[in-house]
């Protein structure tokens, strides 16, 4: 059962990029993540039902405010951004580095020290990263590199987000931290999409990604994945990273007929490879002996 919902909550978040890659050229990646997460607010506010969420709450405003920018606010929008550019099934891959970045964050700015091993994951990541975006990069159309810098900063935001959460929010149920993230990215950025709110009629279609991407992809896919976390461990729910990107290639090709070269393929599995390592999911290492 567990297994199920891993793959169930793997193929939610895969679709997040099909929907991306649909809606965001008619709302802009700013409209479109702020009703994402102003929708998942909404899905989530029977968490503060309890007085001891609320007051879990009122006591981590500040640093629930930095998350909802480094995890939700800024990643988000630089992801649908990116969809504009580069297809979903690249830029779920490119999602994939967040352990890699959560790992680099750590060592920099939080002096944790880095095994042989996980330095050998980012290394591997890397090269992936490189084979994933050559043919891209040198096809030579316009936006493309900027594209995959957008989706590259913001797994950059997740790693810094994952590590200032270990320290800041120590403690907090993980469903207040949850509707936290959303509740102040809906805050900030509300002003900036009543601003730029298209001024066209927005097809049926586009609404429908966008009530999916809301509810299903954020709301209830964090209850999905703190569900997990409850039952079978941070570390085992972890793991859904590396099955995103199959879902991402996935939908792709089947619902907007995106073309899976070897090169992605190669590229995806090479960074895949390099995160289980730094995640400690693998290991070739002999153990020492006592």
């Amino acid at each position: 059962m567990n297994l199920l919902e891993l793959f169930l909550l793997a193929a939610i978040w895969g679709a997040s990029f099909l929907f991306m890659r649909v809606a965001t050229p008619e709302l802009g990646a700013i409209v479109l993540i702020a009703l994402r997460v102003g929708i998942a607010t909404l899905v989530l506010v029977p968490v503060l039902r309890s007085a001891e969420a609320r007051a879990q709450f009122r006591s981590k405003l500040r640093p629930l405010f930095v998350v909802s920018v480094t995890n939700s606010a800024i990643p988000f929008c630089l992801l649908a951004y990116s969809t504009l550019y580069v297809n979903a099934g690249m830029d779920s891959i490119l999602n994939a580095t967040t352990p890699l970045w959560t790992a680099l964050v750590a060592v920099t700015l939080y002096r944790t020290a880095m095994n042989r091993q996980q330095t050998l994951g980012l290394l591997f990541g890397l090269i992936g990263t490189v084979v994933l975006v050559w043919d891209t990069l040198d096809s030579g159309v316009k936006g493309v590199p900027i594209a995959i810098a957008a989706a590259l900063v913001a797994t950059l935001c997740y790693g810094f987000a994952v590590n200032y959460s270990k320290r800041n929010l120590a403690g907090i149920h993980p469903f207040v931290a949850a509707f936290g993230s959303q509740f102040f990215a809906t805050l900030i950025l509300l002003p900036l999409a009543l601003i730029l709110w298209p001024r066209h009629p927005v097809a049926t279609s586009t609404w429908a990604c966008v009530a999916a991407l809301g509810i299903v992809c954020t709301g209830f896919a964090y209850i999905l994945y703190f569900r997990l976390i409850e039952h079978v461990g941070a570390s085992y729910t972890a793991s859904v990273t590396f099955v995103i990107p199959i879902f991402g290639v996935l939908w792709g090709a089947l619902f907007l007929g995106e073309r899976v070269t070897p090169t992605t393929v190669a590229g995806g599995i090479i960074i895949i490879f390099g995160t289980a390592l730094t995640g400690g999911k693998l290991s070739w290492m002999a153990p020492k002996r006592a």
